[in-house]
């Protein structure tokens, strides 16, 4: 098994959102069709909510040194960010639309997960709207289950962290 990247495989990783990356990073949004759109906060939003809130972490997901899309995560239950949640929130995970289909998404994911076994956090809560542009069959495919609760008309779903079937080295 290969666990270096290769020159075929880019490196995925996350990089701070700078004044001078800010505006590339919000013009991915302008990426996505309408019905993506219709799912996730802009990233220009989410910049601005992670502002003002203490609890918020965001980056920008880079392959190699292209800026492909965005994370966002939410630690802890805060009622004044409208996210009610014991551990550990994906926030938003948005990659733009000339890079989906090609792994981006899940290896930032996967990125993440590696982060937060390594803190012992045991479980990763998301939420997200149904229907035509939805994320859910990929957040599923990933092993993320719904909850049965909901955030406003989007579906809670968890992924179990511990039971992530990854190796360091590996993403």
């Amino acid at each position: 098994m290969n666990t270096h990247p290769s020159e075929t495989t880019p490196d995925v990783h996350f990089m701070r959102i700078t004044a001078t990356t800010l505006e590339q990073i919000c013009k991915l949004s302008e990426t996505l069709p309408p019905e993506q759109r219709k799912m996730v906060a802009d990233n220009v939003h989410s910049i601005a909510e992670a502002h003002f809130s203490p609890s918020a972490w965001m980056r920008a997901i880079y392959a190699d040194q292209t800026p492909v899309g965005f994370i966002m995560t939410h630690t802890g239950s805060d009622y004044e960010d409208g996210i009610d949640c014991p551990g550990v929130f994906l926030w938003r995970l948005m990659i733009a639309a000339p890079y989906q289909d090609q792994g981006y998404g899940k290896r930032a994911l996967e990125k993440l997960i590696l982060h937060l076994k390594a803190m012992g956090v045991p479980l990763l809560y998301t939420s997200c709207g149904q229907g035509e542009g939805s994320p859910e069959g990929f957040y599923r495919r990933l092993g993320f289950r719904p909850t049965g609760d909901h955030y406003g008309d989007e579906i809670e779903l968890v992924l179990q962290v511990e039971a992530y079937p990854l190796e360091i080295g590996t993403v």
